[in-house]
């Protein structure tokens, strides 16, 4: 008979595992100042650049059309963002950054620095880059692309 697998043991049980506890993590630090964790990945995405389609945002985010939706209306009922079009391209609805939007990066911010200090504090700066060079290449493998700032 063959051996069971003791999943517990797996690097991809303890990376699921690991996943969830930040991802509670983060929805806790957000919830803080009104906002959803996933929603400041679309907020990361506009203030790289402003004005994008919903469904380029999707796809930079690796997320489903519905799912964009959802997330980009509670930005707007918060009025982070709003929707509008190109003057040039009536038929492309884009997603842009309000006022309040712009100047609620700082306070995101902040709180993403001190989830990132809370999350690897057991960590050294050697060990905090590997794990960062590690967890590209697994991106990078999980969805078949290069790391974005590699040029894509």
């Amino acid at each position: 008979m063959a051996e069971l697998i003791k999943f517990e043991s797996t690097v991809s049980f303890l990376l699921a595992k690991v996943s969830t506890a930040f991802r509670n993590s983060l929805e806790r630090r957000m919830g803080e100042i009104g906002l959803h964790g996933g929603q400041i990945f679309v907020l990361f995405e506009l203030w790289k650049k402003d004005g994008q389609r919903q469904i380029d945002l999707a796809k930079k985010l690796d997320i489903a059309a519905p799912t964009i939706n959802k997330m980009i209306k509670g930005l707007i009922d918060v009025n982070l963002v709003e929707r509008a079009r190109y003057d040039d391209d009536g038929r492309s609805t884009r997603i842009f950054l309000t006022p309040l939007g712009i100047t609620m990066r700082p306070q995101i911010e902040a709180q993403w620095l001190e989830l990132e200090e809370y999350c690897l504090s057991c960590l050294n700066e050697t060990e905090r880059m590997i794990l960062f060079n590690i967890l590209n290449k697994l991106r990078s493998n999980y969805t078949g692309r290069p790391d974005p700032e590699d040029g894509e």
